[in-house]
């Protein structure tokens, strides 16, 4: 008989650094994990990948994910970059336990390179075993497809695995696999590898190349192009800052050259409001509490303004002093970017000049209260579940009565008002202990937890039917959660 089904027709692959010299990565093949399960892929980045939806769930696929079998035509690579760790320089860093395993472009013609993160050991691994495991994989997984859903851009996570092969983290843990996809991994670190060798002809090379993938429009324009992407990296700071999102390795190395959430460690949400909270358990100087994140933010950009001073002229006087009036667009865009957000937080749709104060005084009574960062925006304009929320009503009713003056000011409607606030204030974000949850799940193989989770997370801003739970207070063992960067 003859089989007139045919095989789904994919996108055409490529290596992914084809175009540049090999010094910017070494080949090298992924150590696959023969028994990956395939727990869940995105269908719907999939489509808009240009990705057959029955591919994703064909062994073709699981293999390519396991590492068992490369994307067709195009060859597995890791790259070489440094980067600052807690403020400390780091001449060698590099994809430890990534493989770039090539790229293609979507119907809508953007590039999308494809990235193995637990893929096994890379020329950069530094002596560890190239693995991820269960617990860090499921997290990244959820957190990047949240934060897409959140409006935050990020890098994308496709599909991720789990394997029975055991990896020894502070207890034997499962190895697992992400498939991550962004339109490049490229980061501040790439840029900061050379210019540490004192290579400029290599800065000037990989800024060519970015710029011409990326930044067609500011081709030869390289202050441009550095003030873009300052731009981009200080916008990203303020939708961190309004969602309550700590990012917990806010290394160089961890920033991307196209303002993408990059990295997915020992990340958290706020619960209890405490602008001085840490989320990564390993960081004992607090260098990047939710408070500190804007500020590190800036200090990175300096470091990618540092390496690529050769760029801005070949004068060192000259280029530092252009460096610092580019430096100077950080400021400019973050404090546009951090003021429009929370004024969509808090309903406002005209500038006064009380506003400032009238905002700042709100998060300082929620931060005294330790009480939950979500809820206490998401609730604002529904006054009896407020109420529940806060523990000093007196005070709560004091600043309500200045919100209520100023809101008189506003012509918008009470209720296109709170839809526009329900807009900006999500109801369910990756908590940790939601996380910690589908992890326990997982371990025992049961992933309708994960499942569940992501079904709320994928809709942020609006009222799922059943989701209640995922939408409550923290439990009070909650608390006592802790992550670090053991993955």
């Amino acid at each position: 008989m003859v089989n007139t089904h045919s095989a789904p027709a994919l996108p055409r692959f490529e290596t992914a650094f084809e175009a540049l010299d090999p010094a910017f990565c070494t080949p090298c093949a992924p150590t696959p994990l023969d028994d990956l399960q395939l727990v869940h892929a995105q269908t719907a980045l999939g489509h808009t990948l240009g990705l057959p939806t029955d591919w994703l769930h064909s062994d073709d696929f699981r293999q390519i994910l396991a590492g068992a079998a490369p994307l067709p035509g195009a060859a597995p690579q890791a790259s070489v970059y440094a980067g600052h760790q807690f403020g400390v320089f780091v001449p060698q860093l590099g994809d430890g336990r990534a493989h770039l395993i090539g790229r293609h472009q979507a119907p809508d013609h953007q590039l999308w390179s494809w990235q193995l993160k637990g893929s096994g050991p890379t020329p950069y691994s530094r002596g560890a075993d190239g693995r991820a495991v269960l617990r860090s994989t499921l997290r990244e997984y959820v957190a990047s497809e949240a934060l897409h859903a959140l409006g935050i851009p990020t890098t994308r996570a496709l599909a991720f695995g789990v394997s029975q092969q055991p990896v020894q983290r502070e207890r034997t843990e499962r190895a697992a696999i992400v498939l991550r996809m962004a339109p490049s991994f490229l980061r501040f670190g790439h840029f900061q590898f050379w210019a540490a060798r004192g290579q400029a002809d290599r800065v000037r090379q990989l800024a060519d190349a970015v710029i011409a993938q990326h930044f067609p429009a500011l081709v030869g324009r390289y202050a441009d192009w550095l003030t873009e992407i300052i731009r981009r990296t200080a916008r990203l700071m303020a939708q961190w800052q309004t969602v309550g999102f700590c990012h917990g390795v806010m290394n160089s190395d961890n920033f991307s050259i196209l303002g993408l959430t990059l990295d997915y460690g020992p990340y958290g949400f706020l619960d209890a409001f405490d602008p001085q909270h840490i989320c990564n358990h390993s960081d004992d100087a607090g260098r990047y509490a939710w408070d500190q994140q804007p500020q590190v933010g800036q200090w990175n950009c300096a470091r990618l303004l540092e390496a690529c001073l050769p760029l801005l002229n070949e004068d060192d006087n000259a280029a530092i002093e252009q460096a610092n009036g580019i430096m100077g667009a950080y400021a400019a865009a973050y404090t546009d970017a951090i003021s429009a957000r929370w004024r969509a937080k808090f309903g406002l749709a005209t500038q006064q000049p009380e506003d400032d104060a009238l905002m700042q005084d709100y998060l300082r009574l929620i931060a005294r209260g330790r009480h939950d960062f979500t809820l206490c925006f998401r609730h604002l304009p529904r006054r009896a579940m407020l109420m529940d929320l806060v523990l000093d009503q007196s005070a709560l009713k004091d600043w309500l009565a200045r919100y209520d003056a100023r809101l008189a000011r506003e012509s918008m409607a009470q209720s296109t008002r709170t839809a526009a606030m329900d807009a900006a204030n999500p109801l369910y974000v990756a908590r940790n202990h939601l996380l910690e949850l589908a992890i326990r799940a997982a371990e025992h193989d049961d992933f309708s937890v994960l499942e569940r989770l992501m079904q709320a997370l994928q809709h942020p801003f609006t009222e799922q039917a059943g989701l209640d739970d995922l939408a409550a207070l923290p439990p009070n063992w909650a608390a006592a959660l802790s992550v670090s960067c053991s993955s």
